[in-house]
């Protein structure tokens, strides 16, 4: 028996890319891989533009919240993916998988904001998930 790989990904709030990455991710893969996602410092509520974003392309983030990192799932998971630059995160010593950090569109630095941003990201993440499910 196999067990399916297991991702994390993570950002500051949990509000927004971590959950877009998690929803689409759960998306493409279906059932094939665990999927999680959590903030270092999780917010109170999910982004409605995020969830806006992803529900244009079939993928729901609606039913899920801002959470913690956990530290079992930081050491169990096989591949834990920062996404954006701001969140700062290290796998413990016992760890057994891979950190790896995305470093995201930010279209608000180009002066787009609003739905028109938040496509724009979700294409970028969208584009890296579908890589890391080929890979895994």
């Amino acid at each position: 028996m196999t067990t399916r790989p297991c991702v994390l990904f993570v950002c500051v709030s949990n509000a927004g890319k971590s959950q877009m990455a998690a929803a689409l991710a759960r998306h493409y893969a279906g059932e094939a891989v665990e999927v999680h996602s959590a903030g270092t410092h999780p917010g109170a509520r999910i982004n409605g533009q995020s969830e806006v974003a992803v529900a244009e392309v079939g993928a729901d983030m609606g039913t899920d919240h801002p959470k913690g990192v956990d530290p079992a799932l930081l050491r169990r998971a096989d591949r834990v993916i920062v996404v954006g630059s701001q969140a700062q995160l290290e796998l413990p010593a016992d760890a057994v998988g891979t950190l790896e950090r995305w470093l995201t569109d930010e279209p608000s630095d180009r002066g787009i904001d609003g739905a028109e941003r938040m496509r724009l990201i979700r294409d970028d993440i969208a584009a890296r998930v579908a890589s890391l499910i080929d890979d895994l």
